[in-house]
């Protein structure tokens, strides 16, 4: 069949209009960082291609995967009106900061492990399961979210519910209730805090909202979610090999864009050591080369899929391949292949268009 010139030329604008991907990564410490260490941490994420960092609001200290830290408390300590603003603070120059290498936030406001390890007031009162279904904690909750996005950065005079040109989302929680007890409860957190997000992202529609993810690929993406009017973003949270091949993540693909979701790989890793890679707590090293090539097959398999992904976790330190060992560390063995995947995740065709919620 003979095309005419302007059919090449759709084809061909089509072509060069079509979405990119990216990579991202996370680190739950960020706000514990010195400036030397996330001068190194952000200058490594930028020669990878990373656009986006994900970090949380609970307080940490000592030294974590290496990293020695700048202790700061949980943003609430043992009441709701025990605030300690030193992590938004501690954030608010990082963001700045990230901003001029190219890097936006994915701020998640509370996480599954400080609920489940009791370290504020919400574990102590309310444990693991009450959290999500009484009607006080949903409430003190809802104030935290208004809490956060209210919160003025002086790197720019606005609210992080106005930073958009810092911050490329919002999630409630970091893998809430992750072993899902009770799922119609869970969605219906899910979907009341996403909508506590909007609101008080009062009609910023350039600041997504999003999960924070589920253990592996399905209970990531329950099927409340999908209809879900204020959840934009979808997370996967995945560590087993299955789960990150093209052709179990495509039917979710389609699922998501009929519903009018983007989705993102928001946690995966490529273990360290011969144990499997959902369970990365025993065995050997493996050999540094096939560790590599694992990084950049799965990399490049969920690139196929046209899903951008977060890897836990980039380090500004070597790795002390410490327990469940997916970390790379910058200049590590294996950072030139995680730095090459990044690079190429870039290159990859997205079925999720992303480019009006990141730095060019």
């Amino acid at each position: 069949m003979k095309l005419s010139l302007s059919s090449l030329l759709l084809g061909l604008a089509a072509t060069t209009l079509a979405a990119k991907s990216f990579s991202a990564s996370n680190l739950y410490y960020a706000a514990g960082l010195t400036d030397d260490q996330s001068t190194t941490l952000l200058q490594g994420l930028q020669d990878a291609g990373v656009k986006v960092l994900r970090v949380w609001l609970d307080g940490q200290s000592g030294t974590a995967k290496g990293t020695p830290i700048d202790g700061f408390n949980n943003l609430q300590g043992e009441s709701p009106d025990a605030w300690d603003d030193t992590v938004l603070n501690r954030l608010d120059s990082f963001m700045a900061k990230a901003h001029d290498y190219g890097i936006k936030l994915l701020i998640s406001i509370h996480s599954y492990n400080a609920l489940a390890a009791a370290n504020d007031f919400y574990g102590q009162w309310y444990g693991t399961g009450d959290f999500y279904t009484n009607t006080d904690a949903i409430n003190y909750f809802k104030e935290r979210v208004a809490y956060v996005l209210a919160h003025v950065n002086p790197a720019n005079g606005k609210t992080w519910a106005e930073s958009s040109e810092y911050i490329f989302a919002f999630e409630a929680q970091n893998e809430a209730m992750h072993e899902q007890e009770n799922p119609s409860a869970l969605t219906a957190w899910q979907c009341t805090m996403a909508q506590a997000i909007k609101d008080n992202l009062a009609g910023n529609t350039d600041i997504l909202v999003t999960t924070g993810g589920g253990a592996y690929l399905e209970n990531s993406l329950l099927d409340d979610y999908f209809t879900c009017d204020a959840l934009d973003v979808l997370a996967i949270h995945a560590y087993g090999t299955g789960d990150f091949e093209t052709s179990k993540l495509q039917p979710y693909v389609e699922r998501a864009k009929d519903a009018e979701k983007k989705l993102i790989m928001q946690e995966w890793g490529a273990c360290y050591t011969t144990a499997p890679n959902e369970n990365c707590n025993d065995g050997s090293p493996l050999e540094a080369g096939k560790r590599g090539d694992n990084i950049k097959k799965w990399a490049a398999s969920i690139d196929a899929a046209g899903i951008a992904w977060f890897y836990w976790q980039i380090l500004p330190n070597a790795d002390p391949h410490e327990g469940w060992d997916y970390e790379v560390g910058i200049g590590d063995v294996n950072w030139d292949a995680l730095k090459e995947a990044g690079l190429a995740a870039g290159e990859a065709e997205a079925q999720f268009d992303f480019s009006d919620f990141l730095l060019q």
